[in-house]
């Protein structure tokens, strides 16, 4: 079994991988507060409900955007598991080049989801992930990162403007059924959500015409995903846990490369 940590600002996913097959997957939040032994004693709760033995999981990775949370599953891993977990970032062997002016500092989750995509659906590709933050990833046909687009996520555009005008409500995340909004609630919705179709569109189109791009894969990833890619007009594939395949996909490139060097 190998136990995939995807840390992320608002949710934190963990996957249990059985060879090439998602076993199962649950999702905690992303609380900066939650200690090493709190995160184990969930895990192996799950894990029992899941008729799954803790000692079974031979391999951990781990893609983080939150430091310190980073270091509490190090530490789950090391101290209840005897695992040394692998951490995603691009100083690792990913097979891609990645051509960032600073290649350090994209995101572990970006990388994840470029290796999953260019693996699963070749290049040219892009990757909207629909989280915390919109993000774009690029990947040319020969599997270089090319680079991308960070925007503020539905929730983050929720947030902001409640937060920024007073007699803004909070609004839940849901298709309004018109455009045109006939309350304050409905005008908002069709904002975030529909202003979110149209960022996404908007965006592949600007993207693949400044590639030059005529036959370009755009898959749709991330926790929203499900909810925005069905009124895209660009989005061709919804693959919602294309995160945790990267990660897996990295583990087994990595383990290759030790077994390599032996």
């Amino acid at each position: 079994m190998l136990l995939v940590v995807d840390i992320g600002n608002t949710e934190t996913v963990i996957g249990l991988y059985e060879e090439d097959r998602l076993k199962v997957h649950w999702k905690l939040s992303s609380q900066k507060y939650r200690t090493y032994d709190e995160c184990w004693v969930l895990l192996k709760v799950w894990c029992e409900a899941s008729h799954v033995t803790p000692s079974s999981i031979k391999g951990v990775v781990i893609s983080s955007v939150v430091p310190f949370l980073t270091g509490v599953f190090e530490k789950v891993s090391r101290e209840y598991l005897g695992i040394e977990p692998l951490l995603i970032t691009a100083a690792i062997d990913t097979g891609l080049t990645i051509l960032y002016e600073t290649p350090l500092s994209v995101g572990a989750d970006r990388i994840c989801n470029a290796v999953a995509g260019f693996t699963h659906y070749g290049g040219p590709l892009i990757v909207v992930d629909f989280g915390t933050a919109t993000t774009f990833d690029v990947v040319s046909e020969n599997g270089d990162y090319i680079g991308g687009v960070i925007a503020l996520g539905l929730t983050g555009a929720s947030e902001e403007l409640h937060r920024v005008a007073a007699k803004l409500p909070k609004v839940d995340l849901v298709f309004p059924p018109f455009v045109v909004g006939k309350t304050t609630e409905t005008s908002m919705q069709s904002g975030i959500m529909w202003g979110e179709v149209a960022l996404a569109d908007g965006l592949i189109e600007k993207i693949i015409a400044e590639m030059n791009w005529t036959n370009v894969h755009v898959i749709a990833t991330g926790g929203l995903s499900s909810v925005i890619a069905k009124k895209s007009k660009k989005i061709e594939k919804i693959d919602p846990y294309l995160t945790l395949e990267g990660m897996r996909l990295l583990y087994r490139r990595f383990n290759e490369r030790c077994r390599q060097r032996r």
